[in-house]
């Protein structure tokens, strides 16, 4: 990378980091000289990547102009198949939330053709209003729940949709339109804790471990402050582990895998019989959680047994892998957030009895607040990536007049 290219990339980085800054504090900040910050400043206001914006205020000296991140021209798309529905997430480059949807679907009794048109239809409609207004698309990033290889656009395995070294890159590029724009793939649990990353800033553990709980169990793994992806990018599969050797049959086609013990799937067969509407996957999953929630604050006894009898199984496969990676931090993601109080007191007042290291290794357990868009955030924020790397790739914008503006 040459070294303006580079340079781009600091000055752009920096102002998602901390915010709008004048451009002598840039300088300032990042050690490049005050003319080098000019250029640079005139070359991303070309492009549209950026904005002029308020005076600072309380700074030494004259005050100057603010360059801030320009939040109207570009926007990042983060989808995501799930087992009971299909979303989509627009964001823009501050990464704040400018379109979401979610279509529930029973996508493990259709074929992935079709889940991946219904999926691009959703997607149309949330770019359409946007490009009219002039926003263009920088990225999308598919999140799955399964072995996912991104270099071929292949899923290898993702049981619980039945989809077993399926393509989904190319015909979804084919029912997008072949766009410009890049169509990247991510396992759904990775693109959660890089979501989950992200909103934490700086209070995230350095080692992390996230557990999202759908009709499936995934796993974001964090050590070092960084993803743990394995040798071949398939780390994080914590849903296949065995936990209960005499248990239920997984999709996988294994025994008493953790998420036949605790998935979503698994609380729901204890809490109501078929025909209930809180098993109906053609109902949104958060109004059906919404019911699960009426019920235990009711005092209802089958939904409280339910929940008891995931709680145990939680508590034992946490302690292992507590055991395992010595996390500094659980964090729990979907369905387990959203009835976290339920969930998490049991899981701090118990772990350490599961735990050889005291005190839980030092593990903390804290819930998500992204509810079930973690994956399609994560998924815009990757999209956004090579943007923040190679800014000099945006080409220039015909209705944006490239000006060094004055110094100060």
């Amino acid at each position: 990378m040459s070294v303006r290219r580079h340079n781009l990339s600091v000055v752009l980085n920096h102002l998602r980091v901390h915010g709008g800054r004048s451009r002598a504090r840039i300088a300032a900040d990042t050690g490049l000289n005050k003319a080098t910050v000019s250029s640079l400043v005139a070359e991303l206001l070309g492009r549209g990547l950026v904005r002029e914006g308020e005076i600072e205020r309380g700074s030494v000296g004259r005050p100057g102009q603010t360059i801030e991140l320009d939040a109207t021209n570009f926007i990042a798309l983060g989808a995501e198949v799930a087992i009971d529905y299909v979303s989509i997430m627009a964001t823009n480059l501050r990464g704040e939330v400018v379109s979401e949807q979610r279509l529930a679907l029973d996508t493990a009794g259709l074929q992935a053709g079709i889940v991946l048109r219904r999926l691009a239809g959703l997607v149309g409609s949330v770019i359409e209003p946007l490009a009219a207004g002039g926003a263009v698309p920088v990225g999308l990033t598919l999140a799955l729940p399964g072995i996912t290889d991104p270099a071929s656009g292949l899923v290898w395995d993702a049981p619980n949709l039945g989809w077993h070294e399926t393509a989904v890159l190319e015909p979804l590029r084919r029912h997008l339109g072949e766009p410009a724009y890049p169509i990247l793939l991510e396992n759904e649990a990775n693109a959660a804790v890089l979501a989950e990353l992200d909103v934490r800033g700086r209070a995230a553990a350095p080692d992390l471990l996230l557990i999202t709980g759908a009709t499936g169990v995934g796993g974001g793994i964090v050590t070092g402050g960084r993803l743990l992806r394995g040798s071949r990018g398939f780390a994080g599969e914590l849903g296949h582990m065995q936990v209960d050797p005499a248990g239920r049959r997984c999709r996988c086609g294994r025994v008493g895998c953790f998420e036949t013990v605790v998935g979503l799937g698994a609380l729901l067969r204890a809490l109501a019989p078929q025909g209930d509407p809180v098993r109906d996957p053609s109902i949104d999953v958060v109004q059906r959680l919404d019911e699960v929630r009426s019920r235990l604050e009711a005092g209802d006894p089958v939904a409280r047994a339910a929940v008891e009898q995931i709680g145990d199984g939680l508590v034992q496969g946490c302690g292992s892998l507590v055991n395992i990676f010595n996390p500094g931090m659980i964090v729990l993601g979907g369905y387990f957030a959203v009835l976290g109080q339920w969930f998490a007191p049991r899981l701090r007042s118990e772990l350490d009895t599961e735990v050889f290291a005291p005190k839980s290794g030092g593990c903390s357990i804290e819930l998500s607040t992204l509810g079930f868009s973690a994956a399609v955030r994560g998924g815009a924020l990757r999209a956004t990536r090579h943007v923040f790397d190679e800014p000099g790739l945006v080409p220039f914008r015909a209705d944006v007049r490239e000006t060094s503006g004055a110094l100060s």
